[in-house]
């Protein structure tokens, strides 16, 4: 299990590379990333993710436990970005290593719902017009819910 806080981008295409390969008694690997998108309206400047150290690193380690314990996974990996963010780069990625695609896709997707709702990251968008702070939606605490 890998659990990664990190400002600095990463090289999707090697953590799956990396992640894979080292995946011997998997039959599925499922990899998400999400990207900093621009706002509907447009006009983001980019993207200040902030969080605390030692804090967001257990937090993630503790769903993750649960996750690999939930759906028998292999492996998990989750790299979380904070810092400074424009449209289109890297926020964050999620892979799920099991004997079978369904427990696979299921964690991922569980891993996903809690990044989104609840993992510790307070998000800050910022336009020429001013900054943001991101409002917690309803439709992704009800995502979470549904585990």
């Amino acid at each position: 299990m890998h659990i990664s806080v990190q400002q600095a981008t990463f090289d999707l295409g090697a953590q799956v590379n990396d992640f894979t390969s080292a995946q011997d008694a998997s039959g599925a690997v499922v990899t998400f990333t999400g990207i900093v998108r621009d706002l509907p309206q447009g006009g983001l400047q980019h993207m200040l993710i902030e969080h605390y150290p030692g804090m967001t690193e257990k937090a993630l380690t503790e769903i993750a436990q649960q996750a690999r314990t939930r759906w028998s996974l292999e492996d998990v990996l989750v790299i979380h970005r904070y810092g400074m963010l424009k449209p289109g780069e890297p926020i964050m990625m999620v892979s799920t290593a099991s004997a079978h695609r369904k427990n696979a896709f299921e964690a991922a997707d569980f891993l996903m719902d809690y990044l989104k709702s609840r993992a510790p990251f307070w998000k800050k968008e910022v336009t020429h017009a001013g900054a943001d702070w991101v409002d917690a939606k309803d439709a992704d605490e009800q995502a979470l819910n549904r585990w």
